[in-house]
């Protein structure tokens, strides 16, 4: 598909992609990305739901509220713009916020999908994430380049392409401030996880280094309805490289939340 901007509406605060009747699906990107990385989900959900895909604070087309800010920031600028009981799904810091809403919001969340989801990082990994956070400055962005081949290696794409532009663009002081919490976090608390009513579906790519298969199985281990799915020959950017696959799966948890 081709990943060209769309139009936005209001989420609260926020801007956000919105398209499709019935029951909602919310989607909530990573650092540095913005509601059309979900580009793929929202074509193959929209016939049947009401998706909605946010920009983060600082990202996109959605403003960077001043001040120092905290993952609870970000989940409550989202949930704030949330009624009823939807389906959340997030990606990368998506899912850690998607995972806190879960939490801290039971009565708007139906079911969870933490895709690509952090949880205990390894020391030597938490080192390298947090090392990488205290060399932004802020002010401007640093050559994607690095980012780029852990996510996709070496190979040229539409997807690399995409992203390659959405990093070059975004707000450097709103990256920052998104990854250096994102560096700071090591995923939802295991008591919390074990307390987490809703279904709860942990996924993310056989071939990622950072958020790996066996952090979802840990956290699927855990949640009362939690389950995991593992794709193959996937990575970091799983909801673009493997769509059919991400799309699937959350199709199937659609129709548990609504059968």
């Amino acid at each position: 598909m081709t990943w060209t901007t769309r139009l936005r509406s209001n989420l609260a605060s926020l801007s956000a992609i919105s398209a499709g009747q019935g029951a909602t699906v919310v989607f909530i990107h990573g650092v540095g990305m913005r509601a059309e990385a979900w580009g793929a989900q929202l074509d193959a959900l929209s016939p049947l739901y009401h998706v909605v895909a946010v920009d983060m604070p600082g990202h996109g087309e959605s403003a960077l509220p001043t001040g120092d800010l905290s993952l609870s920031d970000y989940t409550d600028a989202i949930a704030a713009g949330i009624d009823g009981p939807v389906m959340l799904v997030g990606h990368s810091m998506g899912a850690m916020i998607a995972l806190d809403m879960a939490i801290r919001y039971p009565e708007k969340v139906r079911g969870v999908a933490a895709l690509n989801g952090i949880f205990r990082r390894r020391p030597d990994a938490s080192e390298a994430v947090q090392t990488r956070a205290g060399s932004l400055n802020g002010t401007s962005m640093a050559d994607p380049s690095g980012t780029l081949e852990r996510w996709f290696g070496n190979d040229a794409s539409p997807e690399r392409d995409a992203c390659h532009a959405w990093l070059r663009d975004v707000n450097p002081a709103a990256y920052k401030s998104a990854y250096t919490i994102f560096a700071h976090q090591d995923g939802p608390d295991a008591d919390d996880l074990t307390d987490l009513t809703c279904p709860a579906l942990f996924m993310t790519g056989a071939n990622e280094p950072n958020s790996t298969p066996a952090m979802s199985q840990a956290m699927a281990a855990l949640a009362p309805q939690g389950r995991a799915h593992i794709v193959e020959g996937a990575a970091h950017m799983m909801p673009m490289t493997h769509a059919a696959d991400v799309n699937t799966a959350l199709l199937d948890l659609a129709k548990e939340l609504w059968p």
